[in-house]
């Protein structure tokens, strides 16, 4: 489905739900769901908040937030935690199935793209139930920061191996002087 196909499905759906529930259907509102739905990726509310200004729209942060719980509420957005204290956000439509690759160290997020993790017998178990959607959270490290631990590694143990050597040199260097002394005491 194209982008504006999406948007408007989005936008009949936040006004079913605003109706619904008699919440007013502000500009504010529809301007954060429109500008939610035209990128793409995760934001956090700063992003989003900065996003808007630098668009032009002027928006609080207290709209923002209590427009985020409206959107969360009637799903049209997903938050995640994906370990630090800031949620991530992302819009639930137009979203293929995918999977979160969280670094532990940086607290890099990438998506990859569904992949069937599913074996047959399991998805004959789900065809009793409806997915809408769903993404997988793997926590590991990135290449990236396994390559600066294994160069802080190497860096300490070379360190350690110094301290080693020089304890062993001045280990000598004082059995040399405990037996000079012993010779010049006799």
């Amino acid at each position: 489905m194209d982008n504006t196909k999406i948007r408007e499905q989005v936008k009949n759906e936040f006004t079913d739900y605003l109706t619904l529930r008699k919440h007013r259907k502000t500009p504010e509102r529809y301007a954060i769901l429109d500008h939610i739905y035209s990128t793409k990726g995760h934001f956090d509310m700063d992003t989003l908040y900065v996003s808007m200004k630098e668009s032009n729209f002027r928006v609080s942060r207290a709209t923002l937030y209590n427009t985020i719980e409206l959107l969360l509420d009637c799903g049209l957005v997903v938050r995640h935690q994906f370990g630090d204290n800031v949620a991530q956000y992302e819009r639930a439509y137009g979203n293929e199935n995918h999977h979160h690759v969280i670094c532990l160290e940086c607290g890099a997020v990438k998506e990859y793209k569904n992949v069937d993790i599913f074996t047959p017998s399991q998805q004959k178990k789900l065809k009793r139930f409806k997915i809408s959607y769903y993404s997988m959270y793997i926590y590991g490290m990135c290449s990236g920061c396994e390559k600066k631990r294994k160069v802080a590694e190497k860096a300490k143990k070379a360190e350690e191996k110094q301290k080693l050597q020089n304890g062993a040199s001045k280990a000598k260097v004082a059995s040399k002087d405990a037996k000079l002394n012993i010779k010049r005491n006799k």
